[in-house]
């Protein structure tokens, strides 16, 4: 009769077994690699097996199938031989930003201040970077140790305009374009929106920043 052991019970049951006395075990490193080899190809995992485990050497080759979405079952063939259910933690990898070195408050990120690595998604809190074009260029919000895995919270962009600066405000409608003098009540950086004082009419209004640092308001 084929044994049966669960992950919970193994050590005992392998202890109080028959063969619990023999000299030549299964190694576990060899149990773990067969659980993982039902990975789908460029998946990585963990087989949670106990080092304490002892299970007789099986002189065929061990037999694997998948019997849950986190389970395995390795088996040896051999007559009488043993049969165990596998616990497999998938890890489901994600490209993200990491920071090479640290960096102050205000500073701007270059494309030797940022790396790529993977990471377990599951680890992950909050939304990270995985594209270096959506960090290069932007500006520290806060102080940033190197290692730190950059999110769009941690960046902001280029301060293109400062608060009390000299801006256009910009309004445009089809081919017409109406530019009249403001004054920054903010600092800001390209696609941010920024509230400015219209110079001539003293009213505060809010707008976009464009590329040039013009403030782009709807009519």
């Amino acid at each position: 009769m084929r044994r049966i052991t669960s992950l919970t019970g193994i050590v005992i049951l392998a202890l109080a077994a028959p063969w619990a006395a023999a000299a030549d075990w299964q190694p576990v490193a060899s149990i773990r690699t067969a659980a993982l080899s039902t990975l789908p190809a460029g998946s990585e995992g963990e087989a949670v097996v106990a080092d304490a485990l002892r299970l007789p050497r099986c002189a065929a080759a061990l037999q694997v199938q998948p019997t849950a979405s986190t389970t395995v079952e390795v088996s040896c063939p051999d007559a009488g031989g043993w049969r165990l259910f596998v616990p497999v933690k998938v890890r489901h990898n994600q490209t993200v930003l990491v920071l090479t070195r640290g960096v102050a408050t205000g500073e701007t990120l270059a494309a030797a201040d940022i790396g790529t690595a993977q990471r377990d998604a599951a680890r992950i809190a909050g939304a990270v970077l995985s594209d270096p074009a959506m960090a290069v260029g932007r500006v520290a919000r806060r102080p940033l140790q190197a290692g730190n895995l950059l999110s769009a919270n941690d960046l902001l962009a280029q301060r293109l305009i400062k608060r009390g600066d000299n801006v256009a405000l910009v309004s445009r409608r089809g081919s017409v374009e109406v530019r009249i003098a403001g004054r920054a009540m903010g600092d800001a950086g390209e696609n941010d929106r920024i509230s400015v004082e219209n110079l001539s009419s003293r009213r505060i209004v809010q707008g976009t920043v464009d590329a040039r640092g013009d403030v782009i308001v709807a009519r």
